[in-house]
C-alpha cells in the first residue's frame, strides 16, 4: 500500500511539474515548427484547392470541378481507383494478417529468418518491382520463354499487363504495411482475453473473429488506411503497365503535358480531390477508433505455440510462396542489372558490371543527388520530428492536438496530390526566384513526406521514459536543455535513429512526388529509373534498382536490429 500511495504521489508532482518553463514550450519555443508545417504542408494544400476553382484568368468558377463530376472518363477513373484501392486492401490484409498471426502466435521453422524476409518487401519501390516483375513474368520475360521453348506454348500468357498485373505488383509491395502494424497491435493483446474466450469455447477462427482481430483494430484501421492511400496515389506501376484509367495516372499525364491548359487544370482538380479523400478517410478512421476503448488492465504475453504435424508443414509453405512471389522483382532486376544480351533467352547468356559503369561515370547525379536529397531530409526530420514528438508527450499545450493531426494527416497524403501541390504553390517567383527552379524544393518534400516516420518512432521511446528521471535531474539544478542532453537523449537515440533511417529508406525509394518535382540536372535515382526505362535503356534502369534495393536492405537491417519487431510505431 505504501509502495503504490508513494508511486502515486510521484506521478502527481510529475504531472504537475509540466509547467516547468522547459516543458511549457510556448511562444516562440515551437513557432519555427509550426512555420515549417504552415508552409510546406496547409500552404500548398490550400493554394491547391484554391486553383481548382480558379481559371486561366484567376476567376472564381466551378468549371473545372464540374467537369471532373460529369466527365465519364473521369467518373470511370474515379470507380477505378477506388476499387483498385479496395482490392489492394483486401489482399493485403488476407497476406497481412496471416503473416502477422503466424510470426506472434506460433513457433515453426525458419521463423526468424521468415520474421526479417517478410518485412523485405517493403524496401523495393513499386516501380522498380514492376519492372522487375516485368523482366521475369512479362512477355518475353523467363517464365514465358520457358513455357514457348520447353512446354510448347504458342504465345505468352499475361501475367503481369493490366488490372491483374497492378494488383498483383502492389499487393507484394505493401502488404508489409499490414503486417508491420498488426505486429505491434496484436502483440500487445493480453493473453488472458484469449484464454478467456477458450474457456467458453471460442477457439479457432471463432476466437480470431470474436477477440483477437477486433483488438488489433488499431493497427489494422492504420495499415488498411496507408495501403489504400498508397495504391490509389500511385501512377508509375499504372502506367509501366499499361493502365491509364486512373486518377493518379491521370493526374500525372495532364501535369507533365503543357498544350492544353484545360487538361493541366484538371490535373490540378484531380489533386485536389485525391487530397480531400485522403482527410476524409483518415478523418472517418481516426473518430472510428475514438468510439472503440482497447485499454487493458493488465499485460501478459500469449504464450506461443510450437507448430507440430500439418501446420508445421503448411505455415512455413504458406511464407515460403509468399516470399517467392514477392522476391520476383529482386531476381528480375538483379538479373537486368547484371545480365548482357538477355533476349529471348530465360536467362542472360553473359554478365557484366557495364551497366553500373555507364550509371556511375555517364549519370552519377541521379545516385549523388538522391543521397544528398534524402540525407538533409533526414536533417531536416530530426530537427523538426523531435521537437514534435517532445511537445506531443511532455506539453500539455493546446495545439498538440493540432500536431498530431497533421503528423497524421502528411501520413496519408498522397504523393502525387502532394507534388501536384508543391508545384502550384512554390512556383510564384519570391525574391525573383521560384522554389520549383531549386534543388532544394526535392529534400524539402521528401522531409514533408517521411516527416511522421520520425515523430512516431521518437514518439514511442519518450513515452517508455518515465518523467521522473527528468525531474531528478531538474530536481539539483540541471536547465531543461541539459536534461534532455544528459538524460532523454542517451534514453531515446535508438528511437530517433530507428524513425530517421526508416524516413531515409522510404525517401529514396519515393518516386510520385520527386518524378513531378524533377528539375533538369538534378534528378534522383527514382527519376532516373523512370527515364531510362522509358527511353528503352532497362539495364541500365535495373542498375539503378539494384542500387536501391542494397541501400534499402542494409537500413532496414539496421533498422531491425535496433527496433526488433515494434516498427508498427512508425504509423500508429
Amino acid at each position: 500500500m505504501r509502495a503504490s500511495t508513494a508511486r502515486a504521489g510521484i506521478d502527481k508532482k510529475f504531472s504537475g511539474n509540466r509547467d516547468h518553463p522547459f516543458l511549457r514550450w510556448n511562444g516562440w519555443r515551437v513557432l519555427p515548427i509550426y512555420i515549417f508545417l504552415a508552409v510546406f504542408v496547409i500552404v500548398p494544400i490550400i493554394k491547391i484547392a484554391l486553383d481548382a476553382f480558379t481559371d486561366t484568368q484567376g476567376i472564381f468558377t466551378f468549371k473545372y470541378v464540374k467537369s471532373f463530376f460529369t466527365d465519364p472518363f473521369y467518373l470511370r477513373a474515379l470507380r477505378n481507383s477506388m476499387l483498385l484501392g479496395l482490392a489492394v486492401v483486401v489482399t493485403t490484409s488476407i497476406l497481412g494478417f496471416c503473416s502477422a498471426y503466424f510470426l506472434l502466435r506460433y513457433e515453426f521453422a525458419g521463423k526468424k529468418l521468415f520474421s526479417y524476409l517478410t518485412i523485405f518487401p517493403i524496401i523495393m519501390p513499386p516501380l522498380v518491382g514492376v519492372m522487375g516483375f516485368i523482366f521475369i513474368l512479362g512477355r518475353a520475360g523467363t517464365v514465358n520463354t520457358i513455357l514457348m521453348d520447353y512446354f510448347g506454348f504458342l504465345r505468352p500468357l499475361n501475367f503481369v499487363y493490366g488490372w491483374h498485373g497492378v494488383l498483383l505488383v502492389e499487393t507484394l509491395h505493401l502488404f508489409p504495411l499490414i503486417t508491420m502494424n498488426l505486429l505491434d497491435s496484436m502483440g500487445k493483446i493480453d493473453a488472458s482475453l484469449e484464454e478467456a474466450a477458450e474457456s467458453v469455447g471460442s477457439v479457432g477462427l471463432r476466437k480470431i473473429k470474436d477477440i483477437t482481430f477486433p483488438l488489433s483494430t488499431p493497427g489494422y484501421v492504420t495499415g488498411a488506411l496507408l495501403v489504400f492511400m498508397w495504391a490509389f496515389a500511385d501512377f508509375a506501376t499504372p502506367l509501366v503497365v499499361g493502365v491509364q484509367d486512373l486518377l493518379a495516372a491521370q493526374a500525372y499525364l495532364n501535369i507533365v503535358q503543357f498544350v492544353d491548359r484545360r487538361l493541366f487544370q484538371m490535373g490540378i482538380v484531380i489533386g485536389v480531390f485525391m487530397i480531400s479523400l485522403s482527410i476524409i478517410f483518415l478523418i472517418i478512421a481516426r473518430r472510428y477508433l475514438a468510439l472503440k476503448d482497447y485499454a487493458t488492465l493488465s499485460y501478459s504475453p500469449v504464450e506461443k505455440k510450437t507448430l507440430k504435424g500439418w501446420g508445421g508443414f503448411l505455415v512455413p509453405f504458406f511464407f515460403t510462396v509468399l516470399l517467392i512471389m514477392a522476391f520476383i522483382p529482386y531476381l528480375g532486376v538483379t538479373l537486368a542489372a547484371f545480365g548482357k544480351a538477355w533476349a529471348m533467352t530465360p536467362f542472360p547468356v553473359q554478365y557484366t558490371l557495364g551497366y553500373f559503369t555507364r550509371i556511375i561515370t555517364e549519370t552519377p547525379k541521379y545516385i549523388i543527388n538522391t543521397f544528398m536529397y534524402c540525407g538533409l531530409a533526414v536533417i531536416i526530420c530530426i530537427t523538426v520530428g523531435v521537437p514534435i514528438a517532445w511537445i506531443l508527450t511532455r506539453t500539455k499545450m493546446k495545439s498538440r492536438g493540432l500536431l498530431d493531426a497533421l503528423v497524421t494527416l502528411i501520413l496519408a497524403l498522397p504523393g502525387t496530390a502532394l507534388g501536384i501541390a508543391y508545384i502550384r504553390a512554390f512556383n510564384m517567383p519570391i525574391f525573383g526566384i521560384s522554389l520549383t527552379t531549386l534543388w532544394i524544393i526535392m529534400p524539402l518534400v521528401l522531409a514533408v513526406r517521411r516527416l511522421p516516420y520520425t515523430v512516431r518512432s521518437t514518439h514511442s521511446s519518450l513515452l517508455v521514459v518515465h518523467e521522473s528521471l527528468e525531474e531528478a535531474a531538474r530536481s539539483v539544478g540541471a536547465s531543461g536543455w541539459r536534461v534532455f542532453y544528459n538524460i532523454t537523449l542517451p534514453l531515446i537515440w535508438k528511437g530517433i535513429l530507428t524513425g530517421a533511417l526508416f524516413s531515409f529508406m522510404t525517401s529514396i525509394q519515393e518516386s510520385a512526388a520527386t518524378i513531378l518535382l524533377a528539375i533538369p540536372g538534378w534528378e534522383t535515382m527514382t527519376v532516373g529509373i523512370f527515364t531510362f526505362y522509358t527511353s528503352g535503356s532497362m539495364n541500365e534502369s535495373a542498375a539503378l534498382g539494384f542500387i536501391l534495393i542494397v541501400v534499402g536492405g542494409l537500413s532496414l537491417y539496421v533498422i531491425n536490429k535496433l527496433s526488433g519487431k515494434k516498427m508498427g510505431g512508425f504509423f500508429g
